[in-house]
């Protein structure tokens, strides 16, 4: 029985996930007529001048969405979790999951509308902030903590429910028996609940580091609406994107989406070993 569970998951990672990873290697160590090319396709996108700026975006663009992520879903899990109303406790879990329903496209949109001073809901702090317009809003160098707070707003609501439901495992008895001990709110939250919620951290870095480093929909849709203010090739993906579609070299294209793969699994790794994501309780 289990196995027929198992197996549609697996025929959809094989044809999805595998083998066009595996012609994506074929692609990156090869040329457009087929023959070996070593590493002639990462020397030439590494050695082209769009790769460090990309690299430079997509990096800046992580550190900010990562840390805002884990220490704001942390804390709000736990303040949620604390809330002894119930009523108020259920309203708040799903005003915060509300706006990941959105899909991400659609999520871009809704933002184009909240970024211009013009149109948006919260122009009066656009203005304070010294923006009067949508241009000096998406200039490339505000692009970062922008797509940091679009991600954060999407994602973060799904991960607080997760978070709760983590912090739901824990025993009663251990919170009570810190109570009895004379420990606070935040003393507990410290000692207790952010140490057995490690892993859950881990896996909620491991999972946003992976989206994350496919940066895609958000420079892509601002492009097109600002027409080209921000470029088309901000970041990786855009500029594997712009390889495979624009310059047809699907070898190059494949280059970049192998060292995003590399990238991604070597951070992925210190989440894991960091995290204790595999050590038994």
């Amino acid at each position: 029985m289990s196995y027929g569970f198992v197996a549609p998951y697996t025929a959809l990672v094989i044809a999805f996930g595998v083998l066009p990873a595996l012609y994506a290697v074929f692609l990156a160590f090869t040329d457009n007529e087929g023959g070996f090319a070593g590493i002639a396709n990462f020397t030439k996108v590494v050695s082209d001048f769009r790769f460090l700026p990309a690299v430079a975006h997509v990096a800046l663009y992580l550190v900010i969405w990562l840390v805002a992520l884990v220490v704001l879903v942390s804390f709000l899990a736990v303040v949620v979790h604390a809330v002894r109303v119930r009523w108020l406790s259920r309203t708040l879990r799903f005003v915060f999951y509300l706006p990941g329903a959105l899909a991400g496209a659609s999520s871009v949109l809704l933002w184009l509308f909240v970024l211009d001073p013009t149109a948006s809901p919260v122009s009066g702090l656009l203005h304070l902030l010294g923006f009067s317009s949508f241009v000096q809003v998406i200039v490339p160098a505000n692009l970062p903590p922008v797509f940091a707070i679009i991600a954060f707003w999407t994602g973060a609501g799904g991960w607080i429910v997760i978070m709760y439901g983590a912090l739901n495992n824990i025993s009663p008895d251990v919170i009570e028996a810190a109570r009895i001990d004379g420990a606070t709110a935040v003393q507990i939250a410290r000692r207790i609940q952010l140490p057995m919620l490690r892993k859950w951290i881990s896996y909620m870095g491991i999972m946003s580091l992976a989206a994350g480093t496919q940066l895609f929909v958000e420079p892509q849709l601002l492009s097109q609406a600002s027409n080209a203010i921000v470029p088309n090739d901000y970041s990786l993906n855009q500029l594997a994107y712009q390889y495979a579609f624009q310059q047809n070299d699907f070898n190059g294209a494949a280059a970049i989406s192998l060292l995003l793969l590399v990238i991604a699994l070597a951070l992925s790794a210190v989440f894991v070993t960091r995290g204790g994501l595999f050590e038994k309780d």
